[in-house]
């Protein structure tokens, strides 16, 4: 919805089916136009043909009769926003519904809170089947495939099969060994492949196999009855699966098979941004929270960070429920607009006089249709129960458990099934470090939890059962901003203003997403090597002086600075300390940088100098007798450093001189110094006297 932007509200009691809450509703929404009715689709249908003519936006407090109102939206030609709510299964219908204006007023404000359609992912089949099996089986599914689509049917270990006198489609031997791909696009390794015998007579024969065949196929229908090909494989989209004996669920896979011809849409459920991941730096490992939660096997690593496949994704939200620093974000609805409709939802329900609010997520395919079959055969969900539907419960994060808690929900609740679909190990580690909070900050043990139901009757029994507890609550009306970190952080902090016996810190069990971290002080020696490891600014350093600082409330125990830190310094502490989350960065060391003896430039730490200095001076050969002057360098900036090597031209680890060639001017060069020497010179006269000249006196006659 647009802010400040008219909006009519059609409030049905279906017939008088239910109370009339129109104004509970105009409590709750005051600012909004609302119009009660009692057959809203039928007698009364005009009232809304007439509304759907003007600009306002418009939510119809009707679900059953969706497509009808909408397609009188269209025949108006209506361009405003068309919401839904249901109140009738959720609030009217039960045996509390005279006490459920408060709930139905919250419901129809929420459904205010509009959500963003994610975007959607192409998958393409051309319809190429490979049939996986063992018997006839397998030949008669591919058969009955054969004649809209194109088959490949696959023996693993065949038994006696009788050999056709007209093969429609091929037959093959080979075993699976690996499988990988999707809809439209497998990939496929097989083992002990071989072409069956063109002479196979009473039994199908097969030429000699081999190892290592590679095969593609748009669908694969696996009635092997051995162990599935994927994890997860009821979550492939494309992998059919079924035990050929059961002639009930043979015929439903084929026929669902032979339905995966053209192009299908399915939500890109994860929004994911790289450069806030915290799996990997330098080629050491922190952060694997996502991939070993997903239960399809479509995040793997990729470097610093990991690739989520779209096409393999199955929605379970697990990743992004536990990744801690909002990489992974859920996008349907995404973790901000959540939050606004739970904001939306429980201030409402307290504006209009409700009490001890009960959320309870659930889903559309397991939870929706038991809470209707609740309100239609037993007593319905009392009046302070608030449902509020997702897609998946297991997109739930920590946020999600504590910020309703901090707007005055007494408790929160998932209904799951007792078979469902989704592993529920990350939803389960979220809820125990949710009611640890809570349980510190006195909200008690059970702040959290799951419903695991299948019958109407059991969530009946289970949400008569639940009795609020009586606390000193001072709900607080924090907005819901900005990216995963930021909406927990909010939603921490919250919970922390309206606790009932605040504490400074909670300790958390291993491998929480959040904590504080233990630094040796005496052993680091600032080199910053876990600044630029740490991957959500966590910790950082400054620009005036050499320090460390440390910002609780951003650390996700990725555990990269303790595994680069040299002087293994570091040691995660699992916790939460409400005030540092709330309070500005800590100083973990701060020293006075050393300046240089050259520039006066500063650089380094004056401790780490210092301590240098004192390691080599007089103790190294490099840096003692004659060498001491060298110990200078060490006090230098690096410019200066080396300015003076390179003009004081020392390098302890140079080598001496090759000598220079020698040539042919080179030795008569030498001759002829040698042959100076030998010169003499008389005494009395002017002239030399060489050995061996042909000048001579000529008294030696």
């Amino acid at each position: 919805m647009i802010p400040d932007r008219p909006r009519t509200v059609f409030v049905c009691s279906c017939e008088r089916s239910m109370p009339d809450f129109g104004q509970s509703v105009a409590r709750g929404c005051s600012s909004d136009q609302i119009q009660s009715g009692n057959q809203l689709c039928g007698a009364e249908l005009d009232r809304v043909r007439n509304a759907l003519n003007g600009g306002d936006d418009i939510t119809i407090a009707c679900t059953q009769q969706e497509r009808l109102f909408r397609e009188v939206a269209q025949e108006r030609g209506f361009a405003g926003e068309l919401a839904f709510v249901n109140i009738r299964e959720t609030s009217g219908w039960s045996a509390q519904g005279a006490s459920a204006g408060p709930k139905a007023a919250a419901l129809v404000a929420m459904a205010a809170e509009t959500v963003t359609s994610p975007t959607s992912v192409t998958l393409a089949s051309n319809g190429v089947v490979l049939v996986y099996g063992r018997n006839e089986a397998a030949i008669e599914a591919g058969r009955q495939l054969a004649d809209e689509m194109n088959v490949t049917v696959l023996l693993t270990r065949p038994d006696d099969v009788t050999p056709h006198r007209v093969w429609d489609f091929p037959v093959v031997q080979g075993t699976i060994r690996n499988a990988r791909g999707h809809l439209g696009a497998f990939e496929l390794t097989i083992d002990d492949f071989a072409m069956p015998s063109p002479s196979s007579r009473k039994r199908l024969r097969f030429g000699a196999p081999r190892d290592g065949a590679l095969s593609n196929a748009d669908i694969v229908l696996d009635l092997s009855g051995g162990a599935p090909l994927f994890p997860a494989h009821e979550l492939r989209a494309g992998y059919l699966r079924a035990d050929p004996a059961d002639r009930a669920g043979l015929a439903a896979a084929i026929a669902k098979a032979a339905g995966l011809v053209g192009e299908f849409e399915k939500p890109r459920y994860i929004n994911f941004s790289a450069d806030l991941c915290a799996h990997s730096r330098s080629r050491i490992t922190g952060c694997t929270r996502c991939i070993n939660l997903c239960p399809t096997g479509a995040i793997a690593p990729a470097g610093d960070h990991v690739a989520i496949d779209a096409d393999v994704c199955a929605g379970c939200g697990s990743c992004a429920a536990a990744c801690p620093t909002g990489a992974a974000a859920y996008a349907f609805p995404d973790a901000a607009a959540l939050l606004r409709r739970l904001r939306t939802l429980l201030l409402t329900y307290h504006r209009v006089g409700g009490s001890d609010p009960i959320v309870l997520f659930h889903d559309e395919g397991h939870g929706e249709p038991l809470i209707d079959a609740l309100a239609r055969f037993g007593q319905g969900l009392p009046a302070n129960v608030l449902p509020v539907g997702v897609n998946e419960i297991t997109q739930l994060g920590v946020e999600a458990w504590t910020a309703p808690a901090a707007w005055g929900a007494v408790a929160i609740r998932a209904l799951s099934s007792a078979r469902g679909k989704h592993d529920l190990t990350g939803l389960a580690r979220n809820v125990t470090i949710a009611n640890l909070l809570g349980q510190s900050l006195g909200y008690g043990a059970d702040l959290c939890g799951v419903i695991e139901a299948d019958d109407p009757d059991d969530l009946q029994t289970v949400l008569g059962r639940m009795v609020p507890q009586a606390d000193a609550r001072k709900p607080v009306t924090f907005l819901p901003v900005g990216g995963k970190r930021s909406l927990l952080k909010s939603s921490v902090i919250g919970l922390y203003e309206a606790a009932p016996t605040p504490v400074k810190r909670t300790a958390l069990p291993a491998a929480a997403p959040f904590g504080g971290l233990d630094v040796n002080v005496d052993a680091c020696t600032l080199c910053l090597s876990c600044v630029s490891a740490c991957p959500t600014g966590a910790l950082s350093d400054s620009e005036e002086r050499p320090a460390l600082f440390f910002a609780e409330s951003a650390c996700v125990q990725c555990g990269l600075c303790a595994a680069t830190c040299p002087e293994k310094a570091i040691a995660l502490v699992p916790q939460l300390d409400f005030q540092a989350w709330n309070g500005p960065r800590r100083v973990i060391k701060q020293e006075e940088p050393f300046h240089c003896i050259r520039c006066d430039t500063p650089f380094g730490t004056k401790s780490t100098v210092e301590r240098i200095v004192d390691k080599l001076g007089g103790k190294h050969w490099m840096f003692s007798g004659e060498n001491a002057r060298r110990l200078d360098v060490v006090r230098m900036c690096d410019n200066c450093r080396v300015e003076s090597v390179m003009n004081e031209g020392f390098d302890p680890y140079e080598a001496s001189g090759r000598p220079a060639p020698r040539t042919t001017e080179n030795y008569l060069r030498e001759r002829d110094a040698t042959t100076d020497k030998s010169v003499e010179f008389s005494r009395g006269g002017s002239q030399p006297v060489k050995s061996g000249s042909a000048l001579h006196d000529p008294r030696d006659r």
